[in-house]
């Protein structure tokens, strides 16, 4: 690690004003020492340039998933003052709202004895890979409602109950969505997405909940041992690809009407309050309410089916939790003692409120709210709960997920996907997706631990681990 890194805590550490120049603020990131050997010193400069944008509150923020992307680090935070702060799409990503819900079942291992053959009615059900169309047929109506609205719509359109809005961030529809600053081309783009899993690393999974570390708050959050649960990890398909390319491109060009000086034009970004900015702002919201909607479908459909095949009632699939990833959105948090509403920006990050946040359910406000970490097929996923030092150290925010280390040219070249699925199937792991190519690029031994970045980032105080649910059957994108 560079030498200019100092460590000032166990899994804490912090880059200096200095690193790179015009550095407002100081950068931190948090990763056990096992994890620095796979960081990237790309990633540190990114998240070095992040501390240079005007605006930036207490210093750039890194996640132990921390790796190399587009303009901020995936894994990065950063929170921005609302007069002098800016709002970047780097800092949110191009798929929008990216994220994770996570539903329960009253079903254990010994109720699924064809784990292959429910792997491949989902996989026949749900809609998945690049180009893949939803069964459900949208008007232009429709879309801007859930536009607007997100999984508010989906559920009043039949797809969910009302419980399911309750248990997303942001009730899943953030305020201040303006369909009127996505394009026609987006529009398309979404019009025959919506309910669909896409490609990449967006995943189906079947797990089992193998380990209970806080029985009290499991209870609260509904899950046991040995319980089947359902995992969706997607976001905003090809409309927020396109939402993120479109601005981007006015935004490359308002840092020059704005004077901003930037070292990576991968940062382009206006202020929050010009029009640029606030273009940009309603759009991605309105992208993030997609992507609510379109998880909101995709637990419709498992329902459904996990209904008819298993005879069990809809109401005994309840949602634990949905949670974002790559979005930047108005909060309250305290900034030198003082209540201040301020936009952070997540990219690669989970919200991890702590207990007594407004924002939480009335059940989650004395425990935290559920935050929910995925594995990379082969290895555990984690449920855990947001701590009062995520809101001290974090804006509130913890990692989202493993973090790769190693592309997806190269994880190709490493193993074919035939062999990445027999080695799967040698665990009692049932895999399916669309192509060879799709298991291959998304092997276990591309990514980090999620164990050992889970454990990060409850040493570290800014999540605690509640449960571990062990893979079962994976659908990929």
């Amino acid at each position: 690690m560079n030498a200019q890194i100092r460590q000032t805590a166990a899994n804490e550490w912090e880059i200096p004003r200095g690193f790179v120049p015009g550095m407002r603020v100081p950068g931190r990131f948090f990763l056990s020492k096992n994890l620095a050997e796979t960081l990237e010193d790309g990633a540190l400069t990114q998240l070095a340039n992040v501390a240079t944008l005007p605006g930036i509150i207490r210093c750039s923020l890194g996640m132990p998933d921390i790796h190399w992307g587009y303009g901020f680090p995936i894994g990065g935070v950063g929170a921005f003052d609302a007069e002098t702060g800016v709002i970047s799409p780097g800092g949110v990503g191009f798929d929008i709202n990216c994220g994770v819900r996570m539903i329960t079942t009253p079903l254990h291992v010994s109720d699924i004895p064809d784990m292959p053959g429910l792997i491949e009615e989902l996989f026949t059900a749900v809609p998945t890979g690049v180009g893949s169309k939803s069964p459900c047929r949208l008007s232009q109506q429709d879309l801007t409602c859930m536009l607007e609205n997100g999984a508010k719509h989906a559920v009043m359109m039949g797809y969910g109950t009302e419980r399911d809005i309750l248990r997303c961030e942001e009730n899943g529809a953030m305020d201040g969505a303006q369909p009127e600053h996505v394009s026609k081309k987006a529009r398309q783009r979404g019009i025959p997405q919506c309910g669909t899993l896409g490609s990449g690393n967006h995943f189906l999974e079947i797990q089992t909940v193998d380990k209970i570390e806080d029985q009290e708050t499991a209870d609260l959050f509904g899950v046991t041992e040995g319980q089947i649960c359902v995992m969706i990890h997607c976001g905003s398909r090809g409309l927020g690809h396109q939402v993120c390319t479109d601005h981007l491109q006015i935004l490359e060009q308002a840092v020059h009407t704005y004077g901003i000086e930037l070292p990576d034009r991968q940062l382009a970004c206006a202020p929050l309050s010009s029009p640029e900015g606030e273009a940009y702002f309603g759009a991605m919201a309105a992208s993030a309410n997609y992507a609510w909607a379109n998880r909101q479908i995709i637990t419709h459909i498992v329902r459904e089916l996990f209904v008819k095949k298993f005879r069990i009632e809809y109401e005994e699939m309840p949602l634990v939790y949905d949670v974002a990833h790559n979005v930047a959105k108005w909060e309250e948090h305290d900034v030198n003692g003082v209540r201040q509403n301020v936009c952070v920006h997540r990219k690669g990050a989970t919200r991890a409120f702590g207990p007594g946040r407004r924002e939480l359910p009335h059940e989650f406000q004395g425990c935290g709210q559920p935050v929910i970490i995925p594995g990379s097929m082969g290895t555990p996923s984690y449920l855990l709960a947001g701590t009062k030092g995520a809101m001290e150290k974090t804006f509130g925010s913890t990692c989202h997920g493993s973090g790769r280390v190693q592309s997806r040219s190269s994880a190709k070249k490493s193993q074919t996907g035939e062999e990445v699925a027999r080695a799967l199937l040698a665990q009692g792991i049932v895999v399916r997706a669309p192509n060879q190519a799709a298991i291959a690029e998304e092997a276990p031994e591309v990514y980090k631990s999620s164990s050992e970045v889970v454990r990060t980032v409850h040493d570290a105080g800014i999540s605690r681990i509640i449960a571990r649910l062990r893979p079962l059957g994976v659908i990929k994108g």
